[in-house]
């Protein structure tokens, strides 16, 4: 029996027997090395016996596998593991599916032993550059199985790390063998990256300390690499995003934002933002506008949650967003802040229907409600104002634009509907909008003030509309500061107060330029206005009268040649005669904050322009003012505990700043002092006649426009009382004769002194309101075009329809082809 036996061993293929001498008959020696070496020999010499030597092996390990000869299941490994290390040729091909075959026996045995081995195996095979790609080969098999390990929960926690380092390892294993083939990218279908990404993001969170690594890729030690799956986990995300393309670049992300979804991690977020993180340091630059774009779309399918997770949402925008801005982003500028405002006006919505739909209820969820909608709304403005203020000067022109265009204003179409949302919503929004504003202008340096304020983007900036609240206007103003202050003085007169000497301030400033001038003579009545205006509110508080004074001072430092400055003091002394004649009915403090912003601003104005004579009458009403009426100071009237007069009629003129002593101050130093004269008045605006707001000014400008041949100084008290001595006066022809000569000196005197900007204003406005009474009249009176249908009309009660014939109406020449 023997012999048969040794017959049929001798009869057995050689590359069998060559295999069954490797393995030893006790496992625990080992592969027995001279015969391997043989075997190896002989593989290399006959490649094309490759395919039947693997066969083989993978017959022996898998009945070798069921029987639990687990020593002889790791010398066939080594074995496979030798032999794909040494063949290196096209023949190589059939020898890797057996392999492959092999591997997955181990991966699908719940030992976790073979799985480990089968995982370091497929590592060693995914590191071997194959000279061809095998297009028919897939892998979804492995990306499951190497998925479910990254998950695994074995009951020992060093067998469960093991287990889950092998699954991340294997999952890098296949990235690095596949991804690199662009004819056969199967790993970035959608079914292969839900499993991958998930996997090891759940790795990713075991991470401790996850602000030590939320910037550029870190190189950890390779120690600490094998040993910890979270370290692991992100290593291979990042080389995962690294070679992402154009194409697969949003299959890659979409994953990470369901499983932030499905595990609540936008609520706290800090593990979102370290993961977006690290995906915008890894993917390349030119792609970075696809992650802000899903973000953006994710934050869209999201705006119905809960405020804090759109806040974690709008948060993690910024971190991208603030990565992005620092290289190219692409076409999404404009798309990122439509989004943002957009989801503003979504917050404000939400905040007031909690506030209408909650007014009988407990206070306590309103409160909470809008604060966490308060949340959402200042992430919002931080990652509108952070990416603003990264944008190159070209590009943040056209978002302050942008922005601008979205403020409700009265008068202009903006793109955000606020209809619904009443006086109340719209009033939040445009505070929202405002603040956006303010972040996207700070530090922009513009080379001349027209390209800062385009009539586009100041028309609205100073409309009445935005000057219903003292926070609006205290947002207004600020917006200037930003825009104005090209020299960063403004920290430097910051608060309102009497300067002792300007030079200590150490002010820089620059000629005044061309383009400068220009805008002046073109806009500088605008912001005259707007400050003339903003210091007759009654809700002004300190800080508005503080922007104000910053407001002139700017004014004086960045755009006043002497025009200007006669300009500036005429509007200063038109702020004196507010608070000191009280048409509007101010509150005391209001007329003492105002007389104090007027010498706060002539002290600073008379030592910029340094005329001897102005500066001591200045210093001589502030000193007067200091013992006698110190509440007309800014240092006293601010103060929380200050003693108001009862009434400003009856201060001498010592305490006042008068306009012959500063014209004979300045007439001596070469200014043109003849407008001083002329007392400021503001102009009147087309959007002034549409505003539910009319300010006392623009009423009597109405009227005095209304009324032809009259200037404004011809004010006709309607409430006069009629008495004897009166009618006398009216009777008396030479009196009648001294007024009409009276009113023509005044305005030929107006004429030749008044500024061209002010009496080009007048007549634009007597020319604007005859043209609406004459379209009121033609609306009244024209008749609608002939129609074919028939026209009613009604006579005697009876109605009566006309119709004309179509050939026989007459067409305009454009209309007629």
């Amino acid at each position: 029996s023997a012999g048969v036996c040794c017959c049929c061993a001798a009869l057995r293929p050689r590359y069998k027997r060559l295999v069954d001498n490797i393995f030893p008959e006790d496992p625990k020696d080992g592969l027995v090395k001279a015969d391997m070496e043989k075997l190896t020999f002989y593989a290399v010499s006959a490649p094309e016996k490759l395919d039947r030597i693997g066969a083989y092996l993978a017959e022996r390990l898998s009945r070798d596998v069921v029987r639990h000869r687990y020593g002889y299941v790791l010398i066939a490994m080594e074995a496979l593991d030798q032999l794909l290390m040494a063949c290196h040729s096209q023949s190589i091909k059939p020898f890797v599916e057996s392999f492959l075959h092999m591997v997955a026996k181990l991966l699908e045995s719940g030992e976790p032993k073979l799985q480990v081995l089968g995982t370091n195996s497929f590592v060693k095979f995914a590191n071997i550059e194959e000279d061809t790609p095998s297009y028919h080969r897939r892998y979804d098999f492995f990306v499951s199985r190497f998925s479910a390990m990254c998950h695994s929960c074995y009951p020992d926690p060093e067998i469960q790390t093991e287990i889950r380092i092998a699954g991340i390892r294997g999952i890098q294993g296949v990235v690095r063998k596949t991804v690199n083939d662009e004819l056969r990218a199967t790993i970035w279908e959608p079914q292969h990256m839900d499993k991958i990404v998930p996997s090891l993001l759940f790795n990713m969170q075991k991470i401790e300390d996850i602000d030590s690594r939320i910037g550029p890729p870190s190189s950890p030690t390779g120690g600490e690499k094998e040993e910890n799956p979270a370290l692991l986990a992100e290593n291979c995300f990042r080389e995962l995003l690294g070679r992402a393309t154009y194409g697969n670049m949003n299959n890659a992300v979409r994953p990470v934002f369901a499983h932030l979804d499905h595990h609540r991690l936008w609520d706290p977020n800090e593990f979102a933002v370290s993961c977006f993180k690290i995906i915008m340091y890894s993917i390349q630059a030119q792609y970075s506008h696809h992650v802000i774009q899903e973000i953006l779309g994710h934050l869209d399918v999201r705006k119905r949650d809960s405020p804090r997770v759109r806040a974690g949402i709008i948060q993690v925008l910024l971190e991208a967003v603030a990565i992005a801005a620092k290289g190219s982003i692409g076409p999404t500028v404009l798309e990122v802040f439509n989004t943002l405002l957009k989801h503003l006006r979504i917050s404000v919505d939400f905040e007031l229907g909690d506030r209408r739909s909650s007014a009988g209820s407990a206070a306590f969820s309103t409160s909470s409600k809008e604060s966490d909608e308060r949340i959402v709304q200042n992430a919002i403005i931080q990652t509108i104002g952070f990416f603003g203020s990264n944008l190159p000067d070209y590009q943040r022109s056209e978002i302050m634009m942008f922005i601008m265009g979205k403020v409700p204003v009265l008068g202009t179409s903006q793109s955000l509907d606020t209809s619904h949302l009443g006086d109340l919503g719209t009033r939040r929004i445009q505070i929202m909008l405002l603040r956006s504003l303010l972040m996207v202008t700070s530090g922009y340096k513009a080379t001349t003030i027209s390209n800062a304020l385009p009539p586009p983007f100041l028309d609205p900036l100073l409309s009445p509309s935005l000057m219903e609240d003292s926070e609006l206007r205290q947002l207004v103003l600020e917006i200037l500061h930003n825009l104005i202050d090209r020299h960063d003085n403004r920290a430097k007169l910051r608060g309102i107060r009497i300067i002792p000497d300007v030079s200590d301030l150490k002010i820089k400033r620059d000629k005044i330029s061309r383009q400068d001038v220009s805008f002046m003579k073109k806009h500088g009545q605008q912001l005259y206005r707007h400050i003339y205006l903003g210091c007759k509110e009654e809700d002004n508080v300190q800080k508005n009268f503080e922007l104000l004074f910053t407001s002139l001072a700017l004014t004086t430092i960045e755009l006043a040649n002497e025009e200007v400055v006669i300009d500036l003091i005429r509007l200063a002394i038109a702020l004196q005669d507010i608070a000191i004649i009280n048409e509007d009915n101010l509150p005391m403090f209001n007329r003492c904050g105002v007389m104090a912003l007027v010498a706060a601003y002539l002290n600073f104005l008379s030592q910029m322009i340094a005329v001897p004579a102005f500066c001591q009458h200045v210093s001589k009403v502030i000193e007067t003012r200091s013992v006698e009426a110190s509440y007309f100071l800014p240092e006293t009237i601010f103060k929380d505990k200050c003693n108001l007069p009862k009434s400003l009629e009856k201060h001498e003129k010592d305490l006042f700043f008068l306009t012959n002593q500063i014209a004979e101050s300045l007439g001596g130093s070469g200014y043109s002092v003849e407008r001083l004269s002329v007392p400021y008045v503001p102009q009147v605006t087309d959007e002034d006649r549409l505003s539910r707001r009319k300010s006392i000014v623009d009423t009597v400008s109405l009227q005095v426009d209304i009324l032809p041949g009259n200037n404004t100084e011809d004010k006709i008290d309607n409430t006069e009382e009629i008495t004897f001595e009166a009618l006398k006066k009216a009777i008396d022809n030479n009196g009648l004769e001294e007024q009409e000569k009276e009113k023509r000196r005044l305005v030929i005197e107006k004429f030749q002194k008044a500024p061209f900007e002010e009496i080009a204003a007048q007549c634009e406005t007597k020319a604007n309101l005859l043209h609406d009474r004459l379209a009121q009249i033609l609306e009244l009176t024209i008749r609608p075009p002939p129609s074919p249908s028939g026209t009613m009309t009604i006579t005697a009660g009876h109605a009566h329809y006309h119709s004309v014939p179509v050939y026989e109406m007459k067409f305009p020449d454009l209309c007629v082809y």
